[in-house]
């Protein structure tokens, strides 16, 4: 009994110390959530605690006064967080104000760099923040409102890309492309307000020509089925005609035909009588041939006999015809030989009789100086040329006379001319007929 008395006694402060150092270790005990982590800064090291870190997510959170074991804590979380710029006001390249509402997402990728940075995720926020301002004024800066209008999804990712690497020095992330929520005009500013005027007369304007674009095309669908409708009626009339012209065509065909096979009998059974008769033709003119040629037989053997007595009776009639003529040519011979053979008779004489061939010979001579004498009469006559003969007799000085008509006569007058132009008188004469000397006409005389 005393023993348990003195243990009671000895134990009861124990107990005591440590019931309070049971509940003290309870209050100061942390379990990191899911979603954070907590930075612990002890007196040698720097632990994050919290979900998938290496030293757990339960820690001792000692007051910082505590000797040795007091530590500092900057919770930050893990999980998305999203910073939003509301009514930004901010300028395009032509420095036009306008306001701008931007949403940004973000997430700590690396705890230890966070908590490096800021003491709490409301100074991680504010700073952030100031990075995303100073990237929307820069990208916006450098494009036109109505670029800025029309593009609103490319201008976010320009702002992600603009923050990406400012926030690595903050262990932070982008988890999307940061969003240009909206666009609207700034104090006093009515450029939106116009640029969206512009768009809605312009969307409107498309949006009638589009309804006109519609109407039209709805008529033009209209004519078209109207016109298919037509077509098809006029595809199945022609169907029709054609039907019936080809039903008419069949029709005709099978009526000729018909009468073809008609006709083609007909020229058969005619063809037929036209043999029969034909042969039986054949046979009348075979009848009639051997008929004429009995008759031709009969005539010939009749002319034959009646030619055979012509020609006997004709040879007789030549015969006497050529009697009569041989007489008669006999004759005639003899009558014609009568003269001729008196001439032969008469040319042997005067061969033979010299005496008489001259005589002939100046029969002749005679006859010849007549008609020679005549003819130079004739022509004395015409040509009035007097005659004077002071040798001879007329005769002879008419036969000198014509001996200027000839080569002879030419040449001696020639000769005479020569010798009268070598005397004075004689050249004198000469040129007064117009004749000089040397037997030409001087210039400008005898010409007409």
């Amino acid at each position: 009994m005393d023993g348990i008395l003195s243990l009671l006694t000895f134990g009861v402060p124990f107990v005591v110390l440590i019931v309070v150092v049971v509940t003290i270790s309870v209050m100061f005990r942390r379990v990191v959530s899911t979603n954070m982590v907590h930075i612990v800064q002890s007196r040698r090291k720097t632990s994050p605690y919290g979900t998938g870190q290496g030293v757990g997510n339960v820690y001792y959170r000692w007051p910082s006064w505590v000797p040795f074991f007091g530590v500092t804590v900057i919770a930050l979380p893990v999980s998305n967080f999203d910073i939003s710029l509301k009514g930004y006001e901010a300028y395009d390249k032509d420095r036009v104000p306008f306001m701008v509402d931007v949403v940004a997402f973000f997430r700590i990728n690396d705890t230890a760099r966070a908590a490096q940075r800021v003491s709490s995720i409301e100074e991680l926020k504010a700073q952030l923040q100031q990075i995303v301002q100073g990237a929307v004024r820069k990208v916006l800066a450098s494009a036109l409102i109505d670029t800025i209008m029309l593009e609103r999804a490319q201008f976010g990712a320009q702002f992600t890309e603009e923050v990406r690497e400012q926030l690595k020095e903050w262990g932070t992330e982008p988890v999307k492309s940061m969003e240009l929520m909206d666009i609207r005009d700034s104090h006093d500013s009515k450029v939106i307000s116009n640029i969206m005027a512009k768009k809605t007369s312009h969307i409107e304007m498309e949006s009638r020509t589009e309804v006109a674009k519609n109407m039209k095309t709805a008529e033009m669908a209209e004519i078209d089925a109207k016109q298919a409708v037509e077509v098809r009626q006029q595809e199945a009339a022609e169907a029709v005609g054609q039907r019936t012209a080809e039903k008419d065509k069949a029709v005709g065909i099978a009526q000729q035909q018909s009468r073809q096979e008609v006709l083609s009998q007909e020229k058969t059974t005619q063809e037929r009588d036209m043999d029969v008769k034909r042969v039986q033709q054949v046979k009348m003119a075979e009848i009639e041939k051997d008929k004429q040629v009995v008759a031709a037989q009969q005539g010939k053997q009749t002319t034959v006999i009646k030619a055979e007595g012509d020609l006997e009776s004709r040879k007789k009639e030549a015969e006497g015809v050529q009697v009569l003529g041989e007489a008669r040519a006999a004759a005639e011979k003899a009558m014609q030989l009568a003269p001729v053979q008196a001439q032969i008779t008469l040319a042997k004489e005067i061969g033979e009789n010299e005496g008489y061939q001259k005589y002939l010979v100046q029969i002749e001579a005679v006859k010849a100086h007549i008609q020679v004498g005549s003819k130079q009469a004739e022509a004395l006559q015409k040509a009035d040329i007097k005659v004077i003969a002071n040798t001879g007799n007329a005769t002879d000085g008419v036969k000198n006379v014509m001996d200027l008509f000839s080569s002879k006569g030419g040449t001696e007058l020639s000769a005479m001319l020569e010798a009268l132009a070598q005397t004075p008188l004689g050249e004198a004469t000469l040129k007064a007929f117009g004749v000089s000397p040397n037997g030409s006409k001087p210039n400008g005389s005898g010409q007409n």
